[in-house]
C-alpha cells in the first residue's frame, strides 16, 4: 500500500496503474471475504478461530499484492492512501479519482467473486451489527496506525514494506474492537456481504469518516516528523 513505484507514475500508463488497483483490491476483497467464510465454515463455531484464520490470510495476502503491483501503481486498494499521496502532492488529484473508483470496482468484484467460489448468493446487504464510538475509535487508530506504517517505512525496499504492512493487518485485527477495516472502498464493499467479515451499510458512513480523518492526521504528523529542523546547528 502506497509504496513508491519503481518506474514514475509518467511512465507507467493510467491504464495499466488503474488495472493494476482493480486487480489489488479485488484480491483483497477476495481474500478477507473468502477467508472469513472458509474460517466460519470450518471453526466449528469458534470465533476466536476464524477470526485468526481471517486475520492471518488478509496479513499475507496484502503482502504478496504490494510486492506484486507497487510497480504498477504504488499498490495503493485504499483510498485513504490515495488520500494521503494526494495531500503530499505524490498523485494528482484526477489520477486520484481515478484510483478511488477502480479501488471500489475492484473491491465489490472481489466480494461477489467470494459469494460465487462459496456458493452464496451473489448479492446479499450485512446485518452484521459494527456501531458504537469504540468501534469508530477503533476504526481512526487503525487507520492512523497503517498510515503511519506506510510513511515510518518508506525508506525501505519493497520487499520490507510489504512485509511490515501485512504483519501490522494481522496484529490489528486482534488489538482493535472493530478489527480493522482501515479502507473506505473495503468498508463499502464489506456492506454487500451478510457473512463472517459484514458490515451493516448503516455502519458504514462513520466508520468511512473515522478512516478519513486519522489518514489526514497521520499523513500531516508525518510530513512534519519527516522536515528538516529549521533551527541551523551550532
Amino acid at each position: 500500500m502506497s509504496v513508491k513505484p519503481e518506474k514514475s507514475k509518467n511512465q507507467v500508463g493510467v491504464a495499466k496503474s488503474l488495472v493494476a488497483e482493480v486487480l489489488g483490491t479485488a484480491f483483497l476483497l477476495c481474500t478477507v471475504v473468502g477467508s472469513g467464510i472458509m474460517g466460519e465454515q470450518l471453526s466449528g463455531g469458534n470465533v476466536a478461530i476464524a477470526l485468526l484464520a481471517n486475520s492471518i490470510a488478509t496479513g499475507t495476502a496484502i503482502a504478496a499484492l504490494i510486492l506484486i503491483f507497487a510497480p504498477l501503481s504504488g499498490a495503493h486498494f485504499n483510498p485513504v492512501v490515495t488520500l494521503s499521496a494526494v495531500l503530499n502532492r505524490q498523485l494528482s488529484a484526477s489520477r486520484a479519482f481515478a484510483y478511488v473508483a477502480a479501488q471500489i470496482a475492484g473491491a465489490f468484484i472481489g466480494v461477489w467473486s467470494s459469494h460465487f467460489m462459496f456458493e452464496q448468493p451473489i448479492i446479499m446487504v450485512s446485518q452484521h451489527i459494527r456501531t458504537g464510538s469504540a468501534q469508530w475509535v477503533s476504526e481512526g487508530i487503525a487507520t492512523f496506525g497503517l498510515l503511519a506504517v506506510i510513511h515510518g517505512c518508506k525508506r525501505y525496499s519493497t520487499p520490507v514494506i510489504a512485509s511490515a504492512v501485512g504483519a501490522y493487518i494481522t496484529a490489528a485485527y486482534w488489538f482493535t474492537s472493530s478489527t480493522s477495516f482501515a479502507n473506505p472502498a473495503v468498508t463499502l464493499a464489506r456492506s454487500f456481504t451478510d457473512t463472517f467479515s459484514g458490515i451493516r451499510p448503516v455502519d458504514v458512513p462513520q466508520f468511512v469518516i473515522s478512516q478519513i480523518v486519522a489518514a489526514i492526521l497521520a499523513t500531516m504528523l508525518f510530513r512534519w516528523l519527516g522536515k528538516e529542523d529549521e533551527c541551523p546547528q551550532k
